[in-house]
């Protein structure tokens, strides 16, 4: 940097000790020139200094300060030239009245925009924090300069004031899109990724904040991505204070919504890794993916462990006549664990062990609403508890590989809600889309933790954790093999998801409801024929709901009944049985436009599936197929186009006129 300013600065020196030069041999005007000589003198000595501090000038302000003082300087050299002039050269030369006061004026100014280089590029023990103002140069454009003063106090500024001008730099990017891409393109990003790994814990809050706000489109996002900001990031949320954890996962968060192609670049830094560790926290146990090392040790003391609670849980009588059966099996299993077993068997060792640790631990009853496979979180709190919770000192604790939790436990209740609800919207936006890190996701035990903040969480926990459901629910439907693993029946984190995605289905009271329907609707074809109880409360949703709310319940109730889901036939009875033809032909005919062309596709379904059924013809089913082809708002829809057509064929050729129930 230093030698570049030296070559920016080389030129105007030179034209600078020209024009002092030359003023002293002028024929006319020399009283204007003398005046002239001095004030560029005085510039010549500000550039000097200048070059010898080359190398603490903040770069973006130096070139274009010396910018324009060439100029000035170029146009003052010409100017004194014209008064050298003699003979009949001087007397052709004509030169306005005001020139000499303009130029003047011009020196001023460059005089003054120097010493605002020179004091702004200071470090903050030698500006003593004193008001730099604004520099000529700042006329028409004051917040550049503004900007300007900031990122330099970011370069050469003590801890707290970098904390102030992380600061000043966040309100400016809030208040206006055009200002945080000059935050960007003056440099700004780079100081400010240096005050998130050094700043204390308010500045770096403050620089994880404004990285965040400067994240908008995915220009910004791509050189945030190329200055380093994933590796910044991965070391906060391994080993900073939990306030500034949260605010880089908000930041994270905001960078992959704006910019969906960065999420691999975070996935290569650990990212998902750290996030769901936070997440787990305090929540339930991590995975043995992340937790057990490929030791022996560490394996056989989780199954010493393992022998150990189940031995102590048949002495105390503690499971109940239902469970027995199924910790004997249990017992069975892993009785010889070092045995003639395969790396697939003993991974499943090392998962038991770690679900029966917490079965064991935890004092609370199961929950009412059937989570039956999901730990109780014994450090959960609530809105009205503000004391910090208890922790027992003999719970086990598996780590995550390389992840430092110490501490954490002592964050107030406040703090550590905050940062799972932002690790949750970064796990949401990470996800979206991305089926390797919603493999990623799953493998660990973030889908057994999401449920859990969906029953336990609060406010922005619980939204987030089904927005992130409903995004790995969406890339799992299209995903069969992330279906097949994640999502098995029997297994009890995806037991524990679909048990709350239900309830709050069932309790159709909250922002929640449209996220869990629709991620409900994506694994529709995970669901076996004798899971009866998922078909009813969506089409309870249908009748006399909003028209949001009807809409999100056909299309979730659409994907049960496509053909494309191997049983539509049985899950297409089922929404008849629970009363469904009846609400889709209110909708149909009286719905808003918005949940019409949804209820008109799910009858369509339904009515390709089981077209044979009376229940059907008695709800005069044709009729209403009849009479929305002939609305042609209706079949500029391509999905109506493409169904309507051969659902009324099906309904025909199954259903004789005479057996339609007309009266």
């Amino acid at each position: 940097m230093g030698d570049i300013v030296k070559q920016i600065l080389a030129r105007p020196i030179q034209v600078a000790d020209q024009v002092t030069k030359w003023a002293d041999d002028v024929q006319s005007f020399k009283q204007e020139c003398a005046e002239l000589k001095s004030k560029t003198e005085k510039l010549a000595g500000l550039l000097r200094q200048a070059a010898r501090a080359s190398s603490d000038l903040y770069e973006r302000p130096t070139r274009r300060i010396i910018d324009d003082t060439e100029q000035v300087l170029d146009k003052a050299y010409l100017l004194v030239e014209k008064c050298r002039a003699n003979g009949m050269k001087r007397l052709f030369t004509i030169i306005p009245a005001n020139s000499f006061k303009k130029m003047s004026a011009n020196l001023e100014n460059s005089i003054g925009d120097v010493s605002w280089l020179l004091r702004v590029s200071a470090s903050g023990d030698d500006r003593d924090d004193e008001y730099l103002g604004l520099p000529p140069i700042a006329a028409n454009e004051p917040i550049l300069c503004l900007i300007w003063e900031q990122i330099a106090t970011l370069y050469k500024g003590s801890l707290d004031n970098r904390s102030d001008a992380a600061a000043s730099l966040v309100s400016l990017a809030r208040d206006n899109d055009r200002y945080g891409k000059l935050i960007i393109e003056e440099g700004g990003v780079g100081p400010l990724l240096k005050l998130v790994k050094e700043g204390r814990m308010e500045g770096q809050e403050n620089a994880a904040r404004a990285i965040g706000l400067l994240g908008r489109d995915p220009e910004s996002v791509e050189h945030m991505i190329h200055a380093g900001v994933c590796s910044v990031f991965a070391k906060i949320l391994k080993e900073g204070p939990m306030k500034v954890q949260s605010m880089v996962a908000w930041a994270v968060s905001e960078l992959a919504a704006n910019h969906p192609k960065c999420q691999d670049h975070f996935a290569q830094n650990n990212i998902i890794r750290l996030l769901v560790s936070h997440l787990a926290f305090e929540t339930v146990q991590e995975h043995s993916k992340y937790a057990v090392t490929s030791n022996h040790k560490s394996i056989h003391s989780l199954v010493m462990a393992n022998n150990d609670n189940n031995s102590g849980n048949k002495n105390n009588n503690v499971n109940s006549n239902n469970n027995g059966k199924g910790h004997e099996d249990e017992e069975k299993t892993i009785a010889h664990p070092m045995g003639n077993q395969n790396p697939n068997q003993m991974h499943n060792v090392v998962v038991n062990t770690i679900a029966n640790n917490m079965v064991t631990k935890s004092n609370s009853k199961p929950s009412s609403q059937g989570l039956q496979n999901k730990p109780p979180n014994p450090h959960h709190h609530t809105k009205s508890s503000n004391a910090i919770p208890k922790h027992t000192h003999n719970q086990q604790n598996i780590n995550l590989a390389g992840t430092s939790i110490k501490g954490r436990e002592f964050e107030d209740p406040v703090t550590k809600a905050t940062m799972k609800a932002m690790a949750a919207k970064a796990l949401w936006h990470l996800a979206k889309g991305n089926s390797a890190i919603c493999k990623s996701i799953c493998e660990s035990r973030a889908l057994l933790c999401f449920a859990v903040l969906l029953e336990k969480g609060v406010d922005d926990v619980q939204y987030n954790s089904a927005m992130a459901l409903m995004e790995i629910a969406g890339v799992a439907e299209y995903d069969t093999d992330l279906r097949r693993t994640a999502f098995k029946p029997n297994s009890p984190a995806a037991k524990a998801v679909f048990d709350q995605l239900l309830r709050i289905i069932q309790e159709a009271d909250s922002d929640l409801l449209i996220p869990c329907m629709r991620a409900m609707g994506s694994l529709a074809r995970t669901f076996r024929a004798t899971e009866t109880r998922i078909i009813g409360p969506l089409v309870k949703l249908l009748d006399e709901r909003e028209a949001d709310v009807s809409s999100e319940a056909a299309i979730a109730l659409s994907k049960f009944a496509c053909s494309e889901n191997y049983l539509h036939m049985d899950h297409s009875k089922a929404i008849i049985n629970a009363g469904g033809a009846k609400h889709l032909i209110q909708l149909v005919y009286f719905g808003e436009q918005m949940v019409q062309i949804p209820s008109l596709i799910l009858l369509c379904y339904i009515a390709l599936s089981v077209p044979d059924n009376e229940a059907l013809a008695q709800a005069e089913v044709l009729t209403v197929l009849e009479w929305s082809s002939k609305q042609g708002y209706m079949m500029q829809d391509a999905t109506v186009e493409t169904l309507l057509p051969e659902a009324k064929g099906r309904l025909e050729l199954y259903q004789s006129r005479g057996s339609r129930g007309f009266h």
